[in-house]
């Protein structure tokens, strides 16, 4: 096996993102990234290498060097290209980036307030066409709620005076979020990605 191509961080964030729902809905690829996580947290995975099993005790055996093919790298608007569609239709539906860019702290806090409704109201039409949500918790923010030992620290996040082991009891401050479906169109190669919105020109 050859060694893997770097990865940017646009792409690890969308390989991550993948790999997180596929672990959950599907027990087969769980177990098989599992021993990767386990090497991982024993300081046994080496950096930028891929691990292959062995026997317990056998040495690994060197490997003869390889041919190695040259891989054509995607340029970074194709890497990226979901990532960029993405801030496209927020832009389209909720001018986001209009408001981003924006140097709000000179208007009033009126004119901030209608332009964010405008923006909520395009960018919350993207989130529900394309990506179903739902609590973490359903509990209500405020609520009392058990912590179990053995708990996910990926879908729940302690803060405040953490002390001893769990199981914890608190109060939820925020119940957190979770996507359940994704629903991206795919991307077409004869569009430019890089373009999140046209150039408008009115003739007259």
């Amino acid at each position: 096996m050859t060694d893997q191509p770097s990865l940017s961080f646009f792409a690890r964030f969308w390989l991550a993102f993948l790999c997180f729902w596929r672990i959950w809905a599907n027990p087969a690829f769980a177990r098989a990234v599992l021993p990767l996580q386990q090497a991982d947290a024993a300081g046994e995975l080496p950096a930028g290498k891929p691990i292959t099993e062995q026997p317990a005790g056998q040495p690994v055996p060197e490997k003869a060097p390889e041919k190695k093919e040259p891989v054509a790298a995607l340029p970074p608007e194709r890497e990226h290209a979901p990532a960029l569609q993405f801030l496209a239709m927020l832009q389209r539906e909720g001018r986001l980036i209009d408001f981003l860019q924006e140097d709000v702290a000179s208007f009033p806090d009126a004119d901030v307030g209608a332009a964010a409704r405008i923006v909520h109201e395009g960018c919350r039409k993207v989130l529900r066409q394309y990506l179903t949500l739902e609590p973490v918790l359903p509990q209500s923010e405020g609520d009392r709620v058990n912590v179990p030992a053995g708990f996910d620290a990926q879908r729940i996040r302690l803060t405040g005076n953490v002390a001893g082991q769990p199981p914890y009891t608190g109060a939820l401050k925020h119940h957190g979020w979770m996507t359940t479906a994704v629903k991206f169109p795919s991307t077409s190669a004869a569009m430019d990605p890089r373009v999140l919105s046209p150039a408008e020109v009115e003739l007259s």
